[in-house]
């Protein structure tokens, strides 16, 4: 009966029926199912629910379905300009037949999961003929997909995984036109790949035979890397050569003095400590959640057993193409480093090496697992061979212990699985509202619901936590002087700075939150206490937050506070919504 494991585990796709390899990809298939439904669940689990990125990247494709939504909005207009072409386009396709962005975006994850998993499963099998371990890998990406919100957003980055699987599987088969069909797209939808993709053909170049570096003798090779890279090149031109009226990129120079780049800060860079900067977060090399699940770890074991590979017969069935991870680390580390020399004109590091060292250690741990198993179910592996009852226990208990720490682990014994940043909106009333105002009306708050009125009630903000992304200075220029404003007029003593912030932006909605006009609230805002820690203290939004809190602190009372009586058009929950005509008729008497 060993025996028979043995042979499901180690037997090679060439030397097993047809049905054998579309049993195991099946059962991947139906792996990264149910993880899809888990999530589906949660994404129509209410009316009001979004994917926390998508309130970024997919609130302003609701224009595609009615062009009068966001007037000149500021936010919108950005997100919408630094969207990739691929990924805007795919949205409007479906948009023109009537789908709705936001709906599409919750759907979408499933697609590309299940795409993912057959690729995956086809370049493990050129890797290692082994239909078991194609299982094993797919079924640890996934569940390594599904602890980060990197597919589940459905954003430019969730394309990496379906089209970089592409990519590496058509590269492998030697298909050269879909090979390249697969950069191009890559280049459109999340074009950081692209040089991942083109340093790998480079490697491909090279080769080691009789213990030495040689160029590679086989034309194909050339082949692809000289098409390969032109192709690259043609799809990255035209983001070298356009002209961003958001531009130009933030510098080195520049983001050390913006405190929302230091600890505690919205887009957190700079950290004191130098291992965490160059290991973790959005400088570092590994991303969060990388070692999840753990059976991930047993990656680290593959170069060491490819040292002793004769006393394995699983590892003497690897091909040579096992060099491609090789390749993928070296590639991904290459450009890795460069992102940091350039830095932010690369945008970030670890967009250079998270997705693809995701990819590296899931196959390489399949392969440690699937060795370590068809040891374990040998009988010829130790030389003292354990007999009866002894050995089946032994054996019984290691295949039962390892299939419940990979299969049944996440998602049975997780409390939070799959993890999909969903954000579920608490307030209808509120959005039904908003909803129900001029398309053109603008909103002021500084509260952290008024990030999802963009994508619960399709009406313009006029600043949020959520679309502070300072990398482009044409716009984060302009919206951090719109919390400079904010703060000023919510704060200030006299109604004369509302009115002007109100006259200036052409505001329509003031939005209050429960013990706004308290120091309290500052300090525990998610967005705003950034800037109470930061050490930068000459920078003006730091030195302003500081003072209002003083000012608080000490008894001085905003006269914002004053209009709230007269002022109100609607008290929903927590919130109260401020007329801002009236705001400046009270001003002007």
């Amino acid at each position: 009966m060993i025996d028979i494991h043995r042979k499901s585990v180690s037997t090679t796709s060439s030397n097993s029926p047809k049905s054998h390899i579309i049993f195991w990809l099946s059962l991947s298939l139906l792996f990264a199912a149910i993880y899809s439904y888990l999530a589906l669940q949660q994404a129509f689990s209410s009316e009001y629910v979004v994917q926390d990125d998508a309130r970024q990247h997919v609130f302003w494709m609701l224009r595609f379905l009615d062009p009068n939504l966001f007037p000149n909005d500021l936010i919108a207009n950005y997100f919408q300009s630094v969207a990739p072409a691929g990924y805007s386009s795919l949205y409007h396709l479906l948009a023109s037949i009537g789908i709705n962005p936001l709906l599409f975006n919750k759907i979408l994850p499933s697609i590309m999961a299940l795409i993912t998993t057959g690729y995956c499963f086809g370049i493990c099998l050129q890797i290692l003929p082994i239909p078991f371990t194609g299982f094993i890998a797919i079924v640890m990406l996934n569940q390594n997909l599904w602890v980060k919100d990197d597919l589940v957003s459905a954003t430019p980055r969730a394309f990496v995984y379906p089209l970089f699987f592409a990519f590496l599987y058509y590269l492998l088969r030697r298909s050269l036109f879909f090979c390249l069909i697969a950069i191009a797209l890559l280049g459109v939808f999340y074009p950081q790949m692209v040089f991942i993709c083109a340093g790998i053909l480079v490697l491909r170049l090279w080769t080691w035979e009789r213990g030495k570096l040689q160029f590679s003798r086989k034309r194909h090779d050339y082949l692809f890397c000289a098409t390969g890279v032109g192709v690259g090149i043609l799809v990255l031109l035209p983001y070298a050569l356009k002209s961003s009226a958001f531009g130009p990129v933030i510098t080195l120079a520049q983001a050390r003095q913006l405190p929302e780049f230091f600890a505690g800060g919205r887009s957190q860079f700079f950290n004191g400590n130098p291992w965490y900067y160059f290991l973790g977060g959005r400088s570092g090399i590994f991303p969060i959640f990388f070692w999840t699940p753990i059976t991930l770890f047993s990656s680290f074991l593959l170069p060491i057993l490819l040292l002793i590979r004769p006393r394995f017969p699983v590892l003497r069935k690897i091909t040579r193409e096992i060099g491609l991870l090789l390749q993928i680390l070296l590639a991904s580390f290459f450009m890795f480093f460069a992102a940091h020399i350039l830095l932010f004109k690369l945008h970030l590091p670890n967009r250079y090496t998270g997705h693809s060292l995701r990819i590296i250690v899931a196959i390489s741990a399949a392969i440690v697992l699937t060795t370590i198993i068809d040891a374990v179910l040998s009988t010829s592996f130790v030389k003292n061979r354990i007999y009866g009852y002894i050995q089946k226990i032994f054996v019984l208990v290691f295949t039962f212990s390892l299939t419940i720490l990979l299969l049944f682990y996440y998602p049975l014994l997780l409390n939070k699985f799959p993890k999909t940043a969903y954000k579920i909106g608490r307030f209808p009333l509120l959005y039904e509202f908003v909803q129900k105002q001029p398309k053109d009306t603008l909103i002021a708050s500084i509260a952290e619901e008024s990030n999802n009125l963009p994508t619960f009630s399709q009406r313009s903000i006029l600043v949020g936590r959520e679309y502070a992304i300072p990398y482009h200075l044409g716009y984060y220029n302009k919206f951090r002087q719109r919390i400079i404003d904010l703060l000023q007029a919510h704060y200030s003593p006299n109604l004369e700075d509302v009115t002007k912030l109100i006259n200036k932006y052409d505001i329509d909605l003031w939005m209050l939150e429960s013990g706004v006009f308290t120091a309290d609230y500052i300090k525990n805002n998610r967005w705003l206490k950034q800037y109470l820690s930061s050490k930068l203290t000459g920078d003006e939004l730091v030195k302003l937050t500081n003072d209002i809190v003083q000012s608080l602190e000490q008894g001085n009372i905003p006269a914002l506070s004053k209009v709230v009586p007269s002022c109100t058009v609607a008290e929903i929950q927590n919130y109260l919504m401020l007329d801002a005509k009236c705001i400046s008729k009270t001003s002007e008497n």
